[in-house]
């Protein structure tokens, strides 16, 4: 059993965004397998959907509390740290960039610190989407939640595809 998570905020406001990546990189593989609609589970504060040997699960509880929600997940499931993907933006990466990293800091990442000291280990594999840098007026918290201009969503897609292939 995989359990690929992707981070990100709930709620309309934030669809979209540069901090929802991970949100929009699960629902682009929950299409592209062909795996039932997202349901919330209530213990696990995650939507989920489950096809043929991968969870993807979307943690409800905003990205500064993911931790909270991928320990459940992984206590319901019963799997070990080292069996999940985590999916997540990064400023640090060019728009459109793609880097995988296991047993990693978070790298000043709130949502993936959250995980790491949730589940007392960073032995999991991070998938890290580039989101590039804000201009220099704009603040990075203001950034990642602004959303992606549409030549962006073209540059995000084909990294989607890339994780796809991953999988």
């Amino acid at each position: 059993m995989k359990l690929i998570i992707g981070l990100g905020n709930p709620g309309q406001k934030y669809e979209k965004t540069r901090h929802n990546v991970g949100f929009m990189s699960v629902d682009f593989l929950q299409k592209k397998i062909d795996a039932p609609e997202f349901k919330f589970n209530k213990k696990c504060k995650a939507e989920i959907s489950k096809a043929d040997g991968i969870i993807l699960a979307k943690p409800q509880t905003f990205m500064n509390n993911s931790g909270e929600a991928v320990s459940k997940l992984l206590s319901f499931y019963k799997i070990e740290p080292e069996k999940i993907i985590v999916i997540h933006d990064d400023l640090d990466l060019e728009l459109g960039k793609l880097r995988e990293s296991k047993n990693r800091g978070s790298a000043g990442h709130n949502g993936a610190q959250s995980i790491i000291d949730g589940l007392g280990t960073k032995n999991f594999t991070r998938i890290r989407i580039g989101i590039g840098r804000p201009p220099i007026k704009i603040p990075p918290e203001s950034y990642v939640l602004q959303k992606f201009e549409k030549e962006e969503l073209a540059a995000i897609k084909n990294v989607f595809e890339k994780i796809l292939e991953k999988i």
